[in-house]
């Protein structure tokens, strides 16, 4: 006949809890067995290897930072230096100097302004272009496209970006200049029905609006990338949220992607503008320059960008006619100095928006 023995609760725990601590501590079982522990000399040796390595790694660093500003400031110096004699010079010798452009000039002044007036209206007119398709593509890209669909859209905007730019000029020159003078010339006529204004459109279209649609194509791909990364990076939780509200796909867009993903659209257009303010092979191949201060787009001989008048005029240069090209590429790093640190003001800005938050 079986006999029941009753166990007290407190002891069939305590039996458990024996047990349990005996097939842990036991060495034979593999369940007994400690994990192995360094000792405390190897562990002080780990920590004084990794401490060394960290401070070598923030010197390098360090290092790296500091040498960028040594080399920003080297050239900087080099510029100043040897554009000094073209602002002492005497009238006299800047008019000898500068005898073979197309306009008289007898100051460094008259020369540089021209050129940054057409810088500027050239890069920002194709940035003008260039950002809102740029933005669109994106778009498509992170918001609207399939993924096989974005990832061919996706390799082909990137491709662009490894054209050489002689290929561009080659191309604005050669094919699309002469088919887009009609546009132009038609435009023209538009605007001519207009009070107090007359457009002028040159039959080559080698005019300021084809440099601007040709640099345009170039700073695409660069405007593209930053801001398809910056929208794919919208918190899944706006855009559901957004949804969730009854808002459509558009609104919630608007609402959550294009907010969050602002700063880096400015990033990117900062990078197209600085990108097409310093281009210089398809500018001079495609831009009938001049040294005027207009607004006539469409027709030739109007401006002349800093990078491509430094590059036509360099090789038959020599004396103070070099001390003039320098001068003119100090103002071109100024304006790329200055749109730089603007970009980051705007940007800075923005800061407080965070998509964590």
């Amino acid at each position: 006949m079986a006999t029941v023995v009753d166990i007290p609760p407190s002891a069939a725990s305590n039996q458990f809890a024996t047990e349990s601590t005996e097939v842990l501590l036991s060495p034979s079982g593999a369940a007994g067995k400690k994990p192995p522990t360094l000792s405390l000399k190897k562990r002080r040796n780990r920590k004084i290897a990794d401490r060394g390595i960290s401070r070598i790694f923030r010197w390098v660093a360090t290092g790296a930072a500091v040498f960028i500003l040594c080399v920003l400031a080297a050239v900087a110096i080099f510029l100043i230096a040897r554009a000094a004699p073209a602002f002492t010079a005497s009238d006299d010798a800047l008019r000898a100097a500068l005898a073979h452009l197309p306009q008289a000039r007898t100051t460094i002044w008259q020369l540089i302004f021209p050129l940054i007036f057409g810088t500027l209206v050239v890069a920002l007119l194709a940035l003008l272009i260039a950002a809102p398709i740029a933005v669109g593509i994106a778009l498509f890209i992170s918001h609207y496209a399939p993924k096989r669909v974005a990832s061919v859209i996706s390799y082909v905007v990137d491709l662009l970006a490894a054209i050489p730019s002689v290929v561009f000029g080659l191309w604005g020159a050669m094919v699309l200049a002469p088919r887009i003078s009609g546009v132009w010339a038609w435009v023209a006529g538009v605007l001519n029905h207009l009070p107090f204004w007359t457009v002028n459109a040159t039959a080559t279209g080698r005019s300021v609006a084809t440099t601007s649609v040709v640099l345009a194509v170039m700073i695409l791909p660069i405007i593209t990338a930053v801001s398809r990364e910056v929208f794919r990076q919208t918190p899944s939780l706006h855009e559901e949220a957004a949804l969730a509200l009854g808002a459509t796909r558009w609104e919630m867009i608007k609402t959550a992607v294009l907010p969050f993903g602002r700063s880096g659209v400015i990033s990117g257009a900062m990078l197209g503008l600085g990108r097409a303010l310093g281009e210089t092979m398809a500018v001079l191949m495609i831009l009938s320059p001049g040294f005027l201060i207009s607004l006539q787009i469409f027709d030739h001989g109007q401006m002349q960008t800093i990078a491509a008048f430094i590059a036509s005029m360099f090789p038959e240069s020599a004396g103070l006619t070099i001390n003039v090209l320098l001068a003119a590429g100090l103002a071109l790093f100024i304006i790329t100095m200055a749109v730089n640190m603007a970009a980051r003001w705007v940007v800075s800005r923005r800061k407080e928006f965070s998509g964590a938050n």
